[in-house]
């Protein structure tokens, strides 16, 4: 899947990551306000080895980059195949609501699923000390 600026990522290339697998879209509600907790926690946790990789379920590109922009989040893996509930990363994961999250650990396994607040940070935290 390709970045706004059509660079291609994959999750695969994240190993030796802790990594918060996002599912969100510019239009979800719930999505973006859980936004500012994911860049609060990236903003704390990237320098020790955490990231976030984003799938956005958007279908317009530039709804898509205004909401990266306008939310903040600066992190490098923002992807989305513009194909809304049919992206093929969504499809793979069995995502059937938004916002959804995996947190991965370091071999890219399946760790957590749909945390938020106190709770990720928590296992952020134990993932990272492992």
């Amino acid at each position: 899947m390709k970045s706004p600026d059509d660079i291609s990522y994959k999750l695969s290339d994240l190993k030796d990551q802790i990594v918060l697998l996002d599912f969100w879209a510019s239009w979800c509600r719930p999505c973006r306000a859980e936004n500012p907790n994911v860049v609060q926690l990236y903003e704390q946790y990237n320098k020790d080895g955490f990231t976030v990789f984003s799938v956005s379920l958007d279908q317009k590109l530039e709804l898509w980059k205004a909401a990266i922009e306008k939310d903040r989040l600066t992190w490098p893996y923002h992807v989305s195949d513009l194909n809304g509930w049919y992206s093929s990363a969504a499809k793979q994961y069995g995502v059937e609501s938004i916002p959804s999250t995996f947190l991965l650990d370091k071999g890219n396994k399946i760790a957590a699923y749909n945390l938020r607040g106190e709770a990720l940070t928590q296992k952020v935290k134990e993932l990272l000390n492992e």
